[in-house]
């Protein structure tokens, strides 16, 4: 699989997206489904808030195909809490198989790519990829609770508070996945917490340069290449050395924790991070841009942070992962 593209025959039927307030009041404001203006979606805790957010958003992605559960084979899902406890929650309700997947901010990649891989084999009509983040759960639990004060970096990003949900079927109106190069874990002895865009852009490197080579292509064959959430630095790091290897981005690379923030007017540092990131950028704008005809294929890749808790207090380096799929407008 490491040498290898897989061709896939499936297609992103419908999107959701879920968002707090900060989310609301950035450059894609309206763009997102649903919003709760105090981040807690009627709960008691942070956690609790986070798997309301999935439930919500799982619901809304279906109600837009007018389905229910029976029509979902299986739920692909995933969050950056302890065991993924979010995504087992807040998915409950559902009646529907689930496959807990951890892959830190490349989740809503990795979903999507395994949900296309078991529709493309013919395995279920429809599944459904599902991923979430919290600022405030994951400030909790990577760093301090808020009630600390703690000061942030130049280099830190702001975790986003979000759900995205996506239906994955065939034969729809929708934008199809048409290929996938799954990740390989990368470790360059990144060790610094409040720097995840250094720690991830080695790896959307690996993915990139092997999804070139592989494919015999170049950038400038694609419309558009997103990266999950390196934000400010991160990019900056990616596009420059993509540039030594030989491959230019930077006409057409959008970074989605640079999107979903105004950096400077929201003071969000080096942008947005989180699960959530990548999905709801992916639901709110650039799936919208792929229907329209606005870009007809774009390379989405997925960027996590595989660290824990634990790690992080053993002084551990991060190692990280890149996803990557193909998207492309459906004539």
């Amino acid at each position: 699989m490491k040498d290898h593209i897989l061709k896939l025959d499936a297609e992103i039927l419908c999107a959701a997206s879920v968002v707090g307030h900060k989310e609301r009041s950035g450059p894609l404001g309206s763009r997102f489904d649903l919003y709760d203006a105090t981040d807690r979606f009627g709960q008691k805790s942070w956690e609790k808030a986070e798997s309301e957010m999935q439930r919500r958003v799982l619901t809304c992605a279906m109600s837009k195909l007018n389905i229910t559960d029976k029509d979902i084979g299986a739920i692909y899902a995933g969050d950056l809490l302890n065991q993924c406890t979010g995504s087992a929650y807040g998915l409950l309700d559902f009646d529907i198989p689930y496959f807990g997947l951890y892959g830190a901010c490349s989740t809503a990649a990795e979903s999507i790519m395994l949900a296309s891989m078991a529709v493309t084999a013919g395995y279920f009509d429809k599944c459904a990829a599902v991923t979430s983040s919290h600022f405030c759960s994951a400030e909790q639990q990577y760093r301090t609770p808020l009630e600390y004060g703690g000061q942030r970096p130049p280099t830190a990003q702001w975790t986003v508070t979000g759900s995205g949900a996506f239906i994955i079927g065939r034969d729809g109106t929708g934008v199809r996945v048409t290929e996938a190069l799954p990740g390989i874990v990368v470790d360059k002895g990144v060790n610094d917490a409040a720097n995840m865009g250094a720690a991830m852009a080695p790896a959307a490197i690996d993915t990139l340069t092997r999804y070139f080579t592989l494919s015999k292509t170049a950038p400038e064959d694609c419309d558009a290449i997103f990266t999950g959430d390196l934000g400010i630095e991160g990019s900056k790091i990616l596009r420059e050395l993509m540039l030594s290897d030989g491959y230019d981005i930077r006409k057409n690379h959008e970074d989605c924790g640079n999107i979903i923030f105004d950096a400077e007017a929201q003071d969000v540092h080096s942008g947005g991070s989180g699960c959530a990131c990548s999905a709801v950028v992916l639901a709110s704008y650039i799936l919208p841009k792929l229907i329209s005809g606005e870009i007809r294929n774009a390379l989405f890749i997925g960027t996590g942070a595989m660290m824990s808790p634990s790690s992080l207090k053993q002084g551990l380096s991060i190692p990280a992962v890149a996803h990557l799929i193909r998207l492309e407008r459906k004539d």
